[in-house]
């Protein structure tokens, strides 16, 4: 019964609340461990309690328990809302608190030397630029990068449509890097494309189809290891808050940030206020009235 349940309640996820796919994917990942800790018996306060040390025990981050918990505290909710089961064995559980870490962002120096790694002299270097350029410029989703169409881009507005969580659309601003960057790799694009397959995607592989999430990534840890930067150190989602980083530091207001990156919500933005001590010393030292 519970099975169904969960698949009732992924069902509304998507349909009801317009969360992507990825996002139900992860929710139906954490709620199948969940059934499978279970395995056939009721859902009970105690039980619950059991799955959540269950995964302590297995020395999974406290950011994952928290994820997996809340999954599993909002499917018990659905299911008394929807008059699926009387009682919520998660209603008295304290909620388990997630860590609010500061994001893994580049240095300046770091960003501009990771930009100029690509070959302009080659179609898959100046693809590669216009992507980096893209990422940084934008501070977009990996997701939303690869499901770029050409139709979304105008080059002499320089801004770009992006489709985000929830299949949500919102409009940013390209920057003259990343507009100069896509102006000279469109020659390439068309060059690349199979005639009559051309799936209109910005971004092509180099035979000719879309460029997948994996293509990506493998792009810009390969630009990162010719700028001499650790490979861990580097992910596309690390350009984004890297992107978020250096504009809040640089005085862009929170909402602005927001509207840029697509958060739902402040509080999420709100995390790149927390800037690194360096920085907090440097504006202590030229704003404060007695820092010297």
């Amino acid at each position: 019964m519970l099975s169904q349940h969960v698949e009732e309640y992924l069902a509304s996820l998507s349909g009801e609340r317009g969360l992507s796919r990825n996002t139900v994917a992860a929710y139906r990942r954490d709620l199948t461990q969940y059934l499978t800790y279970l395995d056939g018996r009721a859902a009970t306060t105690a039980r619950v309690g059991g799955f959540v040390k269950s995964l302590h025990d297995r020395g999974l981050a406290s950011s994952s328990v928290a994820r997996k918990t809340a999954a599993v505290r909002e499917f018990h909710r659905f299911r008394v809302a929807e008059g699926l089961a009387r009682d919520d064995p998660t209603r008295l559980m304290e909620p388990a608190r997630r860590p609010r870490a500061l994001p893994k962002a580049l240095t300046l120096d770091e960003v501009m030397a990771l930009l100029e790694t690509p070959e302009a002299t080659t179609p898959l270097g100046r693809r590669d630029r216009a992507i980096l350029e893209f990422l940084y410029a934008t501070g977009a989703r990996v997701s939303e990068v690869v499901g770029l169409d050409l139709e979304d881009i105008d080059l002499d507005s320089g801004s770009a449509i992006v489709t985000g969580k929830g299949d949500k659309q919102r409009l940013v601003p390209l920057g003259g890097f990343a507009v100069r960057s896509i102006e000279a790799y469109l020659p390439d694009r068309l060059a690349m494309r199979t005639p009559g397959r051309d799936p209109g995607a910005l971004f092509l592989n180099a035979r000719g189809g879309r460029l997948t999430r994996q293509g990506l990534w493998g792009i810009v840890r390969k630009a990162a290891g010719r700028a001499g930067i650790a490979a861990e150190r580097v992910s596309p989602h690390v350009l984004r808050h890297s992107a978020a980083t250096h504009m809040v530091e640089r005085g862009a207001d929170l909402r602005s940030v927001q509207q840029l990156l697509g958060h739902a919500t402040i509080t999420t933005t709100q995390v790149y206020t927390r800037v690194t001590p360096q920085h907090l010393l440097e504006v202590y030292v030229t704003s404060h009235p007695r820092s010297r």
